[in-house]
């Protein structure tokens, strides 16, 4: 018996607040779980600086890939075993993409990214092929077997079935997150029938399908992300703690690159100053618990910018948000008086924005992703926007929102009168 089926002689389960248990018979995924990349993940909140607006949205990538694992361990075992496209030797690969698919992430995830231009994709496939506890365990399996969980992940593996399991527009990634976000968030919004779905779904040659008389679930769920992304995801407060670290962490790069001298050096963050190629072994050194110890260490630093916006974030002194159009004017005239009053806008003016795209059809020349498809009775396959007036009124229509953030009372305490009147005077016809 290879590695890759060794059963171990008793079940591991993880108690769960979305799937009840996360069952693990596998000693390959037991392995994997144990190895101390995978265990950082414990370090990484799942959903950033969610936390300032959605105080028990505390929960880590550690619980979502259990959870993802979890999804797709229930497609195969309970689904996908027997039927015809289904080649249960494709277990392994597929259980160990779903386990390992965030394993890149760095702290606050998708914040970090923007600033120091990494891409936890990329790190996550260099943390499977490098020199890693992660490595070792997947090349028991067999020596390419690594580059096979990789390429799946990096969605350029021959087996496209595989892929759509864990990343489509109704994927196990998808229907984790929905629900454990909601579940970390106290909302209701990505309630959905999971079960159903799951019950309904069958693997093709290329791709996960939905029984016919599932499409009604299927509407449920993507009307319950829509909901997720613009009421949580997007929520401008969440958003504002993002603005508020993404100009902190602008301002010790800067400060940085000028040869400013910290306090406490950032020596964890250094390699990230100095480029966007950092290595496996220094992106790894990174998490959480060490950005959060360097946010509260630059509130004693002398950079008067550095300090202020490390106080705000830690104290979550967030600033005020006001709706806008993303008239290139109004930025420009907001921009220069900043300037004249002495608030530099680099760091206390933000024009930030964001859309979503409740659901997509493959549309030629265009970044599009697969659509869901249905199977009806009879084996044919139809894209679920030509069956659903639900979903049809929705796809591939992207919505986009506009907000600027600024620090209220600064604004007030502007000494120069005729600046502040034109500064208030120009945020209020935005309120």
């Amino acid at each position: 018996m290879g590695y890759q089926f060794q059963k171990m002689q008793e079940e591991k389960v993880f108690k769960d607040p979305v799937h009840r248990y996360v069952h693990v018979r596998d000693q390959l995924i037991w392995d994997l779980i144990k190895t101390k990349e995978f265990q950082r993940l414990r370090r990484i909140k799942q959903l950033g600086t969610l936390y300032l607006s959605f105080h028990t949205a505390e929960h880590s990538r550690f619980n979502h890939s259990l959870g993802v694992y979890e999804i797709v361990r229930r497609m195969i075992d309970e689904i996908f075993v027997g039927r015809e496209h289904w080649h249960n030797e494709h277990r392994p690969l597929a259980l160990c993409a779903a386990l390992l698919h965030d394993l890149g992430h760095g702290p606050f995830s998708h914040c970090f990214e923007k600033i120091f231009n990494t891409d936890h994709e990329l790190y996550t496939q260099q943390i499977i092929l490098g020199d890693t506890e992660v490595n070792h365990v997947l090349s028991r399996v067999s020596p390419e077997f690594p580059k096979e969980v990789a390429a799946v992940i990096n969605k350029t593996h021959h087996n496209k079935l595989v892929i759509s399991m864990i990343s489509s527009q109704i994927d196990a990634d998808r229907m984790d997150y929905l629900q454990r976000d909601a579940f970390y968030t106290g909302v209701s919004y990505g309630s959905f029938d999971m079960e159903r779905i799951l019950r309904l779904m069958r693997p093709t040659k290329d791709e996960v399908v939905i029984k016919e008389s599932g499409m009604h679930a299927v509407e449920d769920y993507l009307m319950s992300r829509y909901q997720m992304y613009w009421q949580v995801y997007f929520h401008p407060v969440s958003r504002g703690g993002e603005v508020l670290l993404n100009r902190v962490l602008k301002r010790a790069k800067v400060l940085y690159e000028t040869g400013y001298a910290f306090k406490e050096p950032p020596k964890y963050l250094v390699p990230f100053f100095k480029s966007n190629q950092v290595s496996v072994d220094a992106y790894l050194r990174l998490d959480e618990m060490v950005l959060n110890y360097y946010l509260q260490e630059w509130i004693d630093e002398d950079d008067s910018i550095l300090s202020d916006l490390s106080r705000r974030f830690v104290n979550r002194d967030l600033f005020k948000h006001l709706p806008f159009d993303g008239n290139r004017f109004t930025i420009d005239e907001l921009t220069e008086l900043f300037t004249k009053a002495g608030i530099d806008p680099d760091y206390y003016f933000v024009v930030d924005s964001f859309s979503d795209l409740p659901y997509d059809y493959n549309r030629p020349g265009i970044n599009s992703r697969k659509p869901i498809h249905l199977i009806t009775s009879t084996g044919k396959i139809k894209e679920i926007s030509t069956q659903s007036v639900i979903i049809n009124s929705i796809t591939g229509i992207q919505r986009k929102d506009y907000k600027i953030y600024y620090p209220k009372e600064t604004i007030l305490n502007i000494e120069d009168l005729e600046i502040r009147g034109a500064i208030i005077n120009v945020l209020n016809e935005l309120e």
